[in-house]
């Protein structure tokens, strides 16, 4: 087959899927979800006491022993802090994507995408803040309670959390904001609370996550977006980046 051939084979393909792509991230899908004075009232009083109760249990699991018990049931008792919060703030929604010819779908895909993607950024940064002492110091202590912990507890572990934050902080913390200051807001208690690990590397991570699952939150009004997103990040994250970074490490 002639190249010119191929070139219009693959020009078609593209016409005939266009209308399938998502729309950029910017774009907010048409659906709202209006909550009553009372429902809002009620989620900003149980987000405020949830996010000091699951700030303080986070700073407490990441000093606990890797793979002891006592982590494992603090940061159990995060997650399960997270989630309740979450859930019993009010209503939480899954979201929708919007394609370029107007359909809605649940999102699956492309957050998938996106969490592959998101891996791939913080393994080249990591491999950038091997250079830097105290980054280098920071990304080491995390390493450790994947690197001497029970492979299957630590992946389980950091699921529940992962999906426990998305419950809390881009559904409930998310929905009690103001739409024009959500992002910036929930961001920055994400990031503040993350600190209480201190640990500046993982603050780096939840101020760049977290920017970018907000504004999944807000492309498609729900959970199921940022949640996909920050599963299949983490996962890679606590799988693979320990023996790429330590593999890196010894060869440079």
């Amino acid at each position: 087959m002639t190249s010119s051939g191929t070139t219009a084979r693959w020009q078609r393909a593209r016409h005939r899927s266009r209308p399938t792509l998502p729309m950029s991230i910017r774009h907010v899908v048409p659906v709202e979800h209006v909550e009553t004075p009372a429902v809002l009232l009620r989620r900003r009083r149980v987000v405020a006491a949830v996010s000091l109760l699951g700030t303080g249990l986070l700073g407490v699991s990441l000093s606990a022993k890797p793979g002891s018990r006592a982590f494992y049931g603090l940061t159990a008792a995060v997650a399960a802090t997270w989630t309740l919060g979450g859930l019993l703030s009010g209503p939480l929604h899954l979201g929708w994507i919007q394609s370029r010819d107007q359909r809605l779908r649940r999102p699956i895909i492309t957050p998938v995408a996106t969490g592959v993607a998101a891996f791939g950024c913080f393994y080249g940064c990591a491999l950038v803040a091997r250079h830097i002492p105290l980054l280098d110091r920071a990304i080491g202590d995390v390493l450790a309670f994947a690197d001497e912990g029970s492979t299957p507890m630590v992946v389980a572990t950091t699921l529940a959390n992962g999906l426990g934050e998305e419950v809390f902080f881009r559904g409930a913390l998310y929905g009690a904001l103001d739409a024009d200051r959500a992002i910036v807001v929930s961001t920055a208690v994400y990031t503040l609370a993350t600190a209480s690990t201190r640990n500046p590397a993982l603050m780096l991570a939840a101020a760049a996550m977290g920017t970018l699952f907000s504004l999944q939150r807000r492309a498609s009004g729900g959970l199921q977006a940022p949640a996909l997103t920050h599963l299949t990040w983490s996962t890679l994250m606590v799988c693979y980046l320990p023996p790429l970074y330590r593999r890196a490490h010894r060869t440079s």
